[in-house]
């Protein structure tokens, strides 16, 4: 029974592969031994290619292939894993030549996802993505083509294959999980129209996964976002009210993680998810301060910025988990040079909780202004409250006195950003 127990907990062994990167050299695959230690497996061995000469079996040379594969066996390794894309064809060469799975990165992001989903729109989003992957790649679980299914005797034909059938089985999966999507996606866009007509401003956390976005949430919220050390902890969007001030709140949206490559049927899936971060007034870009690589992280994560068109939202930089790199000078100086504007935060002692509020308030409520509005003009006074924050209000006889924040900017030639500073821009104090 030990015996038994032992195998049941012994972990995953595998051999991952990296390939050739002209701008970097051959670094170690970090990231993909990250992702695979999310999935609880252990890594046996690393190998990194230093050229690939494309060929149709493997995606490589004949020996190179049989090296790699010599390699996994010499390790005890139970697969392979690929840090980059390989087509289903070359899969099921690499798994006939090593008798073992052969994966690539964007089947291991899928079944961490696979792992994380707990709510009804993330196991939807990932059975649509895992269906989408394997769906191209089913002939390699099939060893015996000639199985048939179907078929009986009198009829025409010997019948569908168990391949064809599966396939069509798949693919009517695949409708009915997008059609429930919609679903979703409808309910949300009713959630969205209904947080629109509270005239609240809306704020996204985006990252890089595992850059501390949950911890940030629940510190400034008092949120209870599950948290781990992990790679991608959190796959549902969890929105909570900050207060900025005594009249006014913000909505903070704790986003999906990013991560390079991630997978186009993810990126699919996920569609609804990511959008929250593209509807946003206003973006707080989390970079790990404590991560050797932030700087190539935050460069990824203003790539899928560009991809869902969330580029050209208003955005500020929080160098989070500061307090682990407090008091290294040399590693802060170079932070200070790589992201000069940035806000230094610490989720776990609350450093830097002032400047965020700061920066949310001057951008999402506008910059606090004195205005002297004539009696006449009453309408601006109620316009100036419903689109935005007064502070101070002040009735006199031939004028009303107000300090308040109005979103939107001036700009060098005098124009307002916003209609209603436009209409009151006139009577600034």
């Amino acid at each position: 029974m030990v015996e038994l127990k032992q195998e049941e907990e012994k972990k995953v062994r595998c051999l991952l592969v990296g390939g050739p990167d002209k701008k970097n050299g051959n670094p170690e695959p970090k990231e993909l031994e990250g992702l695979v230690h999310t999935l609880d497996y252990e890594v046996a061995g690393t190998m990194v290619l230093v050229r690939i000469e494309p060929t149709p079996a493997y995606g490589m040379g004949t020996g190179k292939a049989h090296e790699i594969t010599d390699r996994a066996k010499e390790l005890f390794a139970d697969c392979i894993i690929f840090d980059f894309e390989i087509d289903p064809s070359k899969q099921r060469n690499w798994e006939k030549l090593a008798g073992m799975p052969v994966f690539d990165r964007n089947e291991v992001i899928i079944r961490i996802f696979a792992q994380r989903a707990q709510t009804k729109e993330a196991n939807l989003q990932v059975e649509l993505a895992k269906l989408t992957y394997s769906l191209p790649r089913l002939s390699h679980m099939y060893g015996d083509m000639a199985r048939q299914r179907g078929g009986a005797v009198g009829n025409k034909g010997s019948g569908e294959t168990q391949l064809e059938l599966d396939r069509r089985q798949i693919e009517d999966k695949i409708v009915q999980l997008k059609k429930e999507l919609e679903q979703v996606e409808i309910n949300r866009n009713v959630q969205r129209k209904q947080r629109e007509r509270t005239a609240t401003a809306g704020c996204a956390l985006v990252g890089y996964t595992n850059a501390g976005k949950s911890s940030l949430l629940n510190a400034l919220t008092g949120a209870d976002v599950f948290v781990e050390n992990k790679l991608f902890a959190t796959l549902d969007p969890t929105t909570r009210k900050l207060a900025l001030s005594e009249a006014s709140t913000v909505l903070i949206t704790d986003t999906v993680g990013f991560i390079s490559n991630l997978p186009h049927t993810l990126i699919d899936a996920f569609k609804s998810t990511l959008e929250e971060a593209a509807i946003a007034d206003f973006l707080l870009i989390v970079v790990d301060a404590s991560d050797p690589d932030c700087q190539k992280q935050y460069a990824q994560v203003k790539k899928v910025l560009e991809e869902i068109n969330a580029e050209k939202i208003p955005s500020v930089i929080v160098l989070n988990k500061y307090d682990r790199i407090e008091g290294n000078i040399l590693l802060e100086s170079q932070l200070n040079n790589s992201f000069p504007d940035a806000i230094h935060v610490s989720a776990k002692t609350h450093k830097g909780f002032e400047d965020i509020t700061e920066v949310l308030t001057e951008n999402l409520l506008g910059i606090l202004r004195s205005f002297k509005i004539p009696m006449t003009r009453t309408d601006l006074v109620e316009l100036a409250r419903k689109n935005g924050t007064i502070e101070k209000e002040e009735w006199l006889e031939d004028s009303i006195e107000i300090d308040a924040r109005i979103p939107g900017s001036i700009n060098e030639d005098g124009k307002a950003t916003t209609r209603t500073l436009a209409l009151l821009k006139d009577y600034i104090a």
